[in-house]
């Protein structure tokens, strides 16, 4: 049995009626930055994904990635745009076939979104509420507050080709030194934590 498996596991007592996720996006770049997004339990994570960049109005041709994380912010499951080949204990995901409901089971469950793999750059996620007995055909952004940071560096613009095939050091944790964050699980800039806890806006 994969790690993946052991943890991650669909919660029964949800699975029986409609639900939408509430999850909130924050940046460690942007001080005044967050996004509130309202997205069906059996939307997918690239249905998710299309959510944030339309919210942040990025580009839609960059690598991008989700992790599931600890309660500390450390970057867990991965669950890539495309399949790519991996030496990770995890399995092996991929956004458009992967629902959120089936990894994503217990409010205040965090994220991270990767939009800058050259840099190791993310949001920081989420899950505030799970509202049963609802559902959405579209996902909704519903607080829209600060401007997103740069969404690549100007020097390390890579645009997605075909299948592209990237360096294994774009993803996982080689590159992300967790001892840069504070006790909090941030960056030096930070962000205020207590967003996390606002009114739903179902």
């Amino acid at each position: 049995m994969s790690k993946k498996s052991s943890i991650f596991t669909t919660s029964k007592k949800y699975k029986e009626t409609a639900m939408v996720y509430k999850f909130t996006i924050l940046s460690d770049e942007v001080d005044d930055f967050v996004r509130v997004i309202n997205i069906d339990a059996e939307a997918t994570f690239f249905d998710l994904h299309e959510a944030i960049l339309d919210s942040v109005n990025y580009t839609k041709d960059q690598m991008t990635s989700f992790f599931l994380c600890s309660d500390d912010w450390e970057r867990e499951q991965e669950i890539t745009l495309i399949e790519m080949d991996t030496d990770s204990e995890y399995d092996n995901l991929v956004m458009d076939s992967t629902v959120l409901e089936d990894y994503i089971t217990d409010e205040k469950q965090k994220l991270q979104y990767v939009f800058d793999i050259v840099s190791d750059r993310a949001f920081f996620i989420e899950l505030g509420e799970i509202a049963t007995g609802k559902n959405l055909d579209k996902a909704k952004c519903t607080v829209k507050d600060g401007d997103a940071p740069e969404q690549m560096y100007s020097d390390n613009i890579q645009t997605i080709t075909s299948k592209v095939l990237l360096d294994d050091s774009f993803y996982g944790d080689e590159d992300f030194d967790i001892s840069e964050l504070d006790d909090e699980g941030f960056g030096e800039e930070g962000f205020d934590e207590s967003m996390f806890s606002e009114e739903p806006n179902f």
